[in-house]
């Protein structure tokens, strides 16, 4: 397989969606807004560009949220509709159904969801959440919404059962208390079950919190209720008593029904599955510990840990499933959770890569006094969603649809391009197959319900997610530098026991007795490697250590697959690496940037060989973290500083072109796994940025990242913080565009360096890229964040990129091929004129200059009292504007290039660095962030797709019709008990029961309820809802017509009075006397 190569990819994938520049020269910039120069350029500018953004296209709301939920807590699943519902500690649910339906709630409480159930194929869902509250929402509507909550004043709630195509919820506290609310009314009962009256008179001990709640599936009548301490009551609602009463030792956790209604299987706290007889109530019927030892007869087995819960599921042509979590022995400490499927006598034990939260059974039946025959598990992790597939005897697990996984080792930064060529989609998703792993299920996602369509606005994107990578190097490798060498790693054997290497293997790292002057290296290795298809690098630049210290960590990154350069720089300094060639082409302090006197003829220095610590950029943390170990946790500075390979290079220092003499090992490929593709690996490259000479040991930690960003610490130390390539004007006299790269600074200069590229492919490959300072200077207030360019027309100008290819591409013209550069793209003309504009955003301010007179036409002062965190320009509606993200919260967008104010909203306050280091903007409209270390939240600032936010969103609720019950034929029907003709109504309705203590509980009508019941009736109890509403509505009607036909009576009789008087009045009057 040939290499694919994603940076020519990335590099080109913004220059996809052309757009053209807008504005209007108006001096109306708002505050600290405007042209600095009213005549000359500046009126120039106002003749030739023409905005067309205003505010009235812009609007921010939130549109779908990405990933798997941060910290879940609850599971529930409509077995008709095939829904899933997830509840967080945070008060979120998450609703997944087929791929594409996907929604987001929240309580506005924050409290913790503690248990979901639906009301199967009602188009409604109940959460009890730990502040006490149960709600019910309502599913009919693209965006869920509250109808009715309930808060428990006295009494805190444990448990919650629905039964099926039921309207009343029983309720279990604390206390040990069951209370019944009726779904449709949210109003409590006044049957209660109270804990005194369900124990024994004798027990003189509380029975414990009730955690389990469900009726017999033989009789609705009866109610089985199992509390903390072991006891289970088996509860008759029409006697109110209890029929029989169980006992055991040890304390339950759960409990589940056979469909018969004969009996049940509790779970307990010592490991062990008790099956107990309604008919013989005394003692258990059966008693297992599945996983404890076993011992000699007549004594107890080992106890194991906890069985959490247990699922009790029969088959009508096969042995009983019994699936269970936890209960492992005590012994097997390190092993990992586990999920048991018990099947006849075959039992299987599924590790699971994390703790299990919840699981469920999905089951082809939603009764539950039928045969449940089980079809698959869901298990909900900590940290994953996995389904299993019951139906093949060696379990596989679905491969899930969703994008539940951004990524195993914590993201970093996010990148978002909308509007993408669909080709490159394809290739991805045929990459994605080809390391698509073995063993999944053939069969079809089992959570399949909701409906989806594409809506009116649709065009491909990616969401690209960066996270910590650390080389992993074998022991075998390591090799003692010599005391002029520069040690590459830091001792992580403290901070990182054991790493995924670039193979997918686990190695751990053994470096006992080293000390921190004689850290390890890389041992170059000649023999090829195996690599995985896919991803391949071609270079990996380590920036060396410097008498024992590590480097500071990367500020900046930019890399240009026309130029086949790549330049970053950190708080030292910039360099710049050829790629193609293999060659560093500057390594240089940044203020020796500034002197460009004897700059050309002098060699890129090594650092002082001094003992001095170098100081940095940190990121921003919650907690103080020592900076020796966030240097390890920096993810721009542990996977940059790992050695490099190249298929035709050896290891070199700085300046020096490589050879194929050497090559590394950078992976191993672990047993068992399938081969990879041989490749000889790439060359390894070092390099020394200058340490100058103001640097000591007492400014180090001035400069941090918060200091950086906020421009309070005017240190001397001066980090790069911006790159950016682009065919411009370098020097102001300059009649001609040439390659250039625009270096920006955390002291807010601006630095323009010209670059000398052979253009064709023989002289690219040969020929040296010349590379210098260019002495033009710019300056802003604050750190330096993004570039931009637009030419003389207002249109957006892309920086050059190399046209992607296919690379298993078979035509026959790929022998010929050549590389294929985009030097000058705008989105609106080809042609570039004699001048340009460059946009400038720092962390206070923006500025539009003129090139190449290097003229500033426009300022504006975004904020004073906080800093920008992020800065794009993007188009939207063809036109460009500059997006900002700041510290405040505040999200604001300014047309270009007059920098008019068009949108400031308060949208979110900076909580969490999280936030600011993943907040991206993109074109159309759209932005994302991530919002937990497992969650990607999307958002748009389009009125355009504000409006049409309700069409893209998927459909929760489908009208199913539900399916018909089994016919239970005569016997069973004579002798299968009365739970056919009981009637919930008429003994928990009010007229019976009575009405609760208002005391209890308190109803809050939520937000449109009226129009939520109607929604919600659905289904066979929403017949009776639906018709109950209508007889209310049409007595409502009949009400208003007796009343008027009452009104017209009146008005009759009253006519017929006067009209009788007037006749009496007139009867003896002659005709004349009128």
């Amino acid at each position: 397989m040939k290499k694919f190569n994603f940076r020519k990819v990335l590099d080109g994938l913004t220059a996809s969606s052309p757009g053209s520049g807008s504005s209007s020269g108006s001096n109306s910039g708002g505050t600290g807004s405007g042209p600095l120069h009213p005549g000359g350029t500046a009126g120039v500018l106002r003749e030739e560009i023409q905005e067309t953004l205003t505010s009235e296209y812009f609007q921010i709301c939130k549109t779908v949220r990405h990933g798997f939920p941060y910290q879940p807590t609850a599971l529930a699943f409509d077995p008709v509709q095939k829904i899933l519902a997830i509840g967080t500690r945070t008060g979120a649910i998450r609703i997944l159904g087929r791929p594409g339906v996907d929604c987001y709630c929240q309580h506005e409480s924050g409290a913790a969801v503690l248990q979901l159930q639906f009301l199967v194929n009602e188009g409604a869902l109940v959460s009890a959440g730990s502040d006490d509250t149960l709600h019910l929402w309502n599913l009919r509507q693209k965006r869920p919404a509250i109808l009715h909550s309930l808060k428990f004043n006295r009494e805190r709630i444990t448990y919650c059962h629905l039964p099926f195509q039921s309207k009343w919820l029983y309720v279990g506290t604390e206390r040990g208390n069951t209370h019944i609310v009726n779904i449709e009314s949210f109003i409590l009962s006044g049957y209660v079950i109270m804990w005194n009256k369900a124990i024994e008179l004798s027990t003189k001990t509380h029975p414990g919190p009730v955690v389990h709640l469900s009726d017999s599936p033989r009789d609705e009548g009866k109610l089985l209720i199992g509390y903390e301490n072991g006891t289970v009551v088996f509860w008759d609602l029409k006697s109110k008593r209890a029929e029989l009463r169980v006992y055991y030792d040890e304390a339950i956790h759960s409990i589940d029904w056979h469909h018969e209604g004969k009996q049940f299987m509790c779970s307990h706290s010592d490991g062990s599955l008790t099956l107990w007889n309604l008919k013989s109530p005394t003692r258990p019927f059966q008693t297992t510990i599945p996983h404890g030892k076993s011992q000699r007869e007549g004594r107890k087995s080992e106890s194991c840990k906890p069985i959490l819960k247990v699922e009790y599921k029969t088959c009508r042509n096969s042995e009983p499933f019994i699936i269970f979590s936890g209960g492992l022995s005590y012994d097997k400490a390190c092993r990992r959770p586990s999920l048991t499927i018990m099947h006849g006598k075959a039992i299987t034990v599924l590790e699971m890569d994390h703790p299990i939260v919840e699981f469920l059974t999905l089951c082809e039946t939603p009764y539950p006094n039928e045969f449940q025959e089980p079809y698959a598990v869901v298990v909900l992790l900590e940290k994953d969603l996995i389904v299993v597939d019951l139906t093949q005897s060696n379990f596989p697990i679905f491969e899930n649809p969703y994008p539940m996984d951004i990524h195993e080792s914590p993201v970093t930064c996010t990148a978002y391009f909308a509007d993408c060529p669909p080709d490159l989609i394809l290739v991805l998703y045929s990459i994605g197959v080809k390391h698509k792993k073995q063993g999944y299920s053939n069969k079809e996602w089992p959570i399949s319900g909701g409906a989806w369509n594409l809506g009116a606005q649709t065009y491909p994107e990616i969401i690209i997610t960066s996270l910590e990578v650390r080389l992993q190097y074998d022991v075998e490798d390591i090799i003692t530098p010599e005391p002029e060498t520069s040690p590459p790693f830091p001792d992580l054997s403290s901070q990182l026991p054991s790493s995924r290497s670039l193979s997918g293997s686990t190695n751990t790292v053994a470096s006992e007795g080293v000390t921190k002057d004689s850290i390890p290296c890389l041992n170059v290795k000649t023999r090829p490697v195996r690599m995985p298809p896919g991803y391949q690098a071609e270079l990996v630049i380590q920036l060396v250590w410097v008498d024992g210290e590590p480097p500071q960590q990367i500020t900046s990154l930019a890399v240009s697959s026309a130029y086949g350069i790549v330049a970053f720089g950190n708080c030292n300094g910039l360099a710049v690496v050829d790629f193609i060639q293999k060659t560093v082409l500057l390594s240089m302090g940044t203020i020796d940037l500034y002197r460009s006197n004897d700059l050309y003829q002098r060699q890129p220095r090594s650092p002082r060989k001094n003992k001095q610590f170098i100081g940095g950029l940190t990121e921003l943390n919650d907690s103080p973290v020592p900076l020796e170990l966030e240097r390890c946790k920096s993810p721009t500075s542990d996977h940059v500083n790992g050695h490099c390979t190249s298929p035709t290079s050896q290891s070199c220092s700085s300046g020096k072109r490589l050879s194929s003499a050497d090559v590394s090992k950078v992976n191993r490929w672990a047993p068992g796994r399938p081969p990879f593709r041989k490749a000889q690996s790439a060359a390894c490259m070092e390099i020394s940025l200058p340490v100058t000479a103001e640097e000591n040991r007492e400014n180090s930690y001035n400069r941090s990242r918060s200091s950086s960003i906020s421009s309070i610490d005017k240190d001397s130390k001066e980090a790069i913080t911006a790159l950016y390539f682009m065919e411009s004007f370098a020097r102001k006299n300059d009649s001609t565009i040439s390659p250039c790269l625009f270096v920006g600074t955390s002291l807010g200069m601006v630095l323009i360096i010209s670059l000398n590229v052979p253009l064709s492919d023989e002289q690219r490959f040969t020929e040296p890229v010349i590379v210098l300072p260019s002495g033009t200077f710019l300056s802003l207030k604050g750190a330096v964040l993004t570039f931009s360019c637009m030419d003389r027309t207002g249109g957006l100008m892309q920086p050059p990129y190399e046209v992607w290819r296919d690379p298993n591409s078979v035509d026959e013209n790929e022998k010929t091929w050549k590389r294929k550069l985009v030097m000058n793209y705008s989105s609106s003309s080809q042609d570039i004129g004699d001048h340009q504009y460059i946009i400038i955003c720092s962390e206070k301010q923006a500025k539009v200059f003129s090139l190449p007179s290097q003229t500033c036409l426009y300022v504006h002062n975004i904020t004073e009292t906080s800093f920008i965190l992020q800065a794009d320009v993007v188009v939207m509606c063809n036109s460009a504007c500059l997006t900002c993200f700041c510290a405040n919260g505040h999200i604001m967008i300014m047309s270009l290039p007059s920098l008019r104010p068009m949108l400031d909203v308060n949208y979110l306050p900076l909580t969490d660095m999280r936030i600011a280091r993943t907040f991206c903007f993109t074109n159309e409209g759209q932005a994302l962030y991530l919002v937990s270390p497992t969650e990607i939240q999307r958002l748009t600032y389009s009125q355009e797709m504000c409006d049409n936010l309700q069409d893209m969103l998927g459909d929760l609720f489908t009208p199913i019709e539900t399916p018909e019950a089994q016919n239970r034929g005569f016997l069973k029907g004579l002798f299968g008990g009365s739970g056919q003709t009981f009637d919930r109504e008429e003994l928990f309705g009010e007229a019976t029961a009575g009405k609760a203590s208002r005391s209890l509980a308190q109803h809050i009508p939520g937000p449109g309820s009226i129009e939520g019941m109607k929604g919600a009736a659905g289904g066979v109890m929403g017949e009776l809802t639906r018709a109950r509403i209508a007889l209310d509505e049409r007595g409502q009607r009949l009400g208003e017509l007796e009343e008027k036909t009452a009104g017209m009576m009146t008005s009759a009789e009253a006519f017929s009075k006067h009209a009788h008087e007037l006749m009496l009045k007139y009867k003896d009057k002659k005709w004349y006397q009128f």
